[in-house]
């Protein structure tokens, strides 16, 4: 009795010993699901459709994408930092997954403990625009009249905390000048005002920026990513426009909740790996201004925890805080 006592116990620890590994080699048996803590029809929901589409065609399961919004993305990425770490349930996010940390009094989760990043799947910059009647036609002339109006040229974001307020928090720190935010709720609104006259600047993304500016309704001075934007091959970045280390992308990338096997995580980086290089997503990148690129999941975790430095000086130095 007691022998077969011990060889079921011994059974029972071997089952659940390789009981995850099991899991992993027959992922995926059943429908996986990814979380957009964004709202329907933008960029970051563009991109995770027709990732999870592909991925869908890719494990021969259905993947199902669930919008869910709020707090500045933070409602969707806690559903995914509590849900069960078996790689049904995914995050496909965006930047504020490291700019919140610095923004909240609290979070519900931890950007780094509570995720197992998987790749990022795309990149884009932002565009530093200006209204016409504004009589500067360089980064560096807008600097030079800032310097002699402080605090009197208005520029517009998506609202307090967003990535077009920090982007312009930090082109004051890095070129030495005090343009005032707007908020608004949406960047709608402030690029209405914008086209308007109402506000004199804005970063908006590229997508909505360039056709305006092509069309001679707004002014271009530069993009704000580490290199020039495809779109606008011929703009200079505001970095080598006169504000050197000045840089602020926008990605886009794709994480499980902490503790799903490695095996699953390696699967899913591989499938991923492979869409983002696939000629018609690389098409659809390119109608958004983003471009594809990925990373093991070691690397993007080394960049969320660059990224996470990187804003919380950002935002120390801008004074933004959201309750």
């Amino acid at each position: 009795m007691v022998r077969t006592a011990l060889i079921a116990g011994i059974a029972g620890v071997t089952a659940a010993t390789f009981a995850p590994f099991a899991t992993a080699q027959n992922f995926p048996v059943k429908p996986i699901r990814i979380i957009v803590p964004l709202a329907a029809g933008g960029p970051g929901d563009v991109l995770a459709r027709a990732v999870g589409q592909k991925l869908s065609e890719a494990v021969g399961q259905p993947v199902v994408i669930d919008n869910r919004p709020g707090a500045n993305t933070n409602v969707g990425s806690e559903f995914v930092a509590k849900a069960a770490p078996d790689g049904y349930t995914l995050l496909v996010t965006a930047s504020t997954l490291t700019i919140n940390p610095s923004l909240y009094a609290s979070m519900p989760f931890d950007t780094v403990r509570d995720f197992a990043p998987i790749t990022l799947i795309a990149t884009t910059s932002l565009m530093l625009v200006v209204h016409p009647s504004l009589p500067v036609k360089s980064v560096s002339e807008l600097i030079a009249l800032a310097k002699t109006r402080p605090g009197q040229l208005l520029y517009g974001s998506a609202g307090n905390g967003s990535t077009l307020h920090l982007a312009g928090e930090m082109f004051n720190t890095l070129a030495g000048v005090k343009l005032t935010h707007v908020p608004y709720k949406g960047v709608t609104g402030a690029f209405t005002d914008l086209l308007g006259g109402q506000i004199s600047l804005m970063f908006p993304g590229t997508p909505i920026a360039l056709p305006q500016a092509q069309a001679g309704k707004l002014r271009a001075l530069g993009t704000t990513g580490a290199k020039r934007a495809p779109a606008a091959p011929t703009l200079p970045t505001i970095a080598e426009a006169g504000v050197p280390g000045y840089e602020v992308s926008v990605w886009y990338g794709a994480l499980a909740p902490a503790g799903t096997p490695p095996a699953v995580i390696n699967r899913l980086h591989a499938e991923l790996s492979r869409i983002v290089q696939l000629p018609d997503i690389r098409e659809r990148w390119a109608g958004l201004g983003a471009e594809p690129v990925h990373n093991t999941p070691a690397q993007f975790a080394a960049f969320l925890k660059d990224d996470l430095v990187k804003w919380a000086k950002v935002v120390r130095a801008s004074g933004a805080k959201i309750d």
